[in-house]
């Protein structure tokens, strides 16, 4: 079976409308309470590899649910008012996941480039790593 598109040209076409910050744009907004950064991996990768300190895991299948007020499974972390950093293990899945949210009409909302491998390879704090 053909796919009418790939995954790579998914994520090239997401990372040409979203916007995305560097690893150290991103660590100069660590600290900032008008951001909340938000680890969309899996629970699995957090406990092998830590995350950033601070971030709100939101599981990349649950994330549109939790951001929709009109959803059962709403959750008040999306309501802040905040502008919202996504990241995951490489930036494929933040920058699907924030084109996907914007398209929503949610914001503000950006990924970091490379996601959190770049973000450790910046030298970027950790927490949690078991």
């Amino acid at each position: 079976m053909a796919l009418k598109k790939s995954v790579s040209e998914l994520v090239a076409a997401a990372e040409a409308r979203i916007e995305r910050l560097t690893p150290e744009q991103a660590r100069q907004l660590l600290e900032d309470p008008d951001v909340r950064f938000v680890d969309i991996r899996d629970v699995r990768e957090l406990k092998r590899e830590g995350t950033v300190p601070g971030a709100l895991h939101a599981p990349r299948g649950m994330l549109e649910f939790w951001v929709d007020p009109d959803s059962p499974y709403h959750k008040a972390d999306f309501a802040s008012g905040q502008r919202f950093v996504l990241f995951c293990a490489l930036g494929h899945r933040s920058a699907l996941a924030t084109a996907q949210l914007m398209d929503m009409g949610f914001g503000p909302v950006c990924d970091i480039e490379g996601g959190f491998e770049a973000w450790r390879g910046a030298g970027g704090k950790i927490e949690g790593k078991s």
